[in-house]
């Protein structure tokens, strides 16, 4: 019996350090990826969501567009007493970023009759002007989910962005020709009306140019006639565009 004791005394702390070592073994082999780590419940990019997205795209959406414009320029302030307004044509591709949000890049030209009177209304010049411009705009399409049908199939947009206009005049008796060029900026609306199974498109446009050539604080013609008013004001049009989705 006293051999029975001496082995069941010194058996006791072995037999505990073994099952505290075993604990321990355990706990460390917990799996990591089982654990609860408090950034997984957020995620700031919804994957799911995204990937909707891209395949609505894909499935719905535009690449490009490229469109044919004619319509009306008119103008504002002493420009509108100075110049006529006449029809504008242009071309405009578009590329787009989505769904809703395009760059479209625009050319446009026209010419307009211009008369103006100088030392009280003493002579009167008359000519044409040239207008061009180069646009780049940025355009977004609004959401018309929460419209009816025949409103959303109109896919209305807002535009604004940057253009280059130049501008040449030829006038009766004066020699040559006179050209300038300013920057300017674009702001304005529309309406894309589907044709052909949204293959094609009919465009109507309406842009303000907010324009500052060099000259609009000069009231000289030539160095010694004083104009009568000067010419300062910036451009409107109005187009339709008739153009192709890709």
């Amino acid at each position: 019996m006293l051999l029975a004791f001496l082995l069941g005394t010194f058996a006791a702390p072995s037999l505990a350090l073994a099952q505290s070592d075993h604990k321990s073994y355990l706990l460390s082999q917990v799996d990591p990826d089982e654990a609860y780590d408090p950034f997984t419940d957020y995620s700031e990019f919804d994957e799911e969501s995204d990937e909707e997205a891209d395949i609505n795209f894909f499935r719905n959406g535009r690449f490009f567009t490229i469109g044919l414009a004619g319509g009306y320029r008119g103008f504002t302030g002493n420009f509108a007493d100075a110049y006529e307004a006449a029809p504008t044509f242009g071309i405009f591709l578009s590329y787009f970023f989505d769904l809703r949000l395009a760059m479209t890049l625009g050319f446009q030209t026209g010419d307009h009759a211009v008369k103006f009177t100088v030392n009280n209304q003493s002579q009167t010049y008359t000519g044409n002007v040239s207008i061009t411009s180069v646009n780049v705009d940025l355009k977004y399409y609004l959401n018309t989910q929460n419209v009816t049908r025949g409103l959303a199939d109109l896919n209305p947009y807002i535009l604004g962005g940057l253009a280059q206009f130049y501008r040449t005049y030829t006038i009766a008796g004066l020699d040559g020709f006179s050209r300038d060029s300013t920057m300017g900026f674009d702001l304005g609306a529309g309406l894309e009306i589907p044709l052909m199974r949204k293959k094609a498109y009919l465009g109507i446009q309406g842009t303000y140019h907010y324009v500052n050539f060099s000259d609009e604080n000069k009231s000289y013609v030539d160095g010694s006639e004083k104009l009568d008013k000067n010419l300062t004001g910036d451009f409107y049009n109005f187009l339709f565009i008739l153009g192709m989705n890709f």
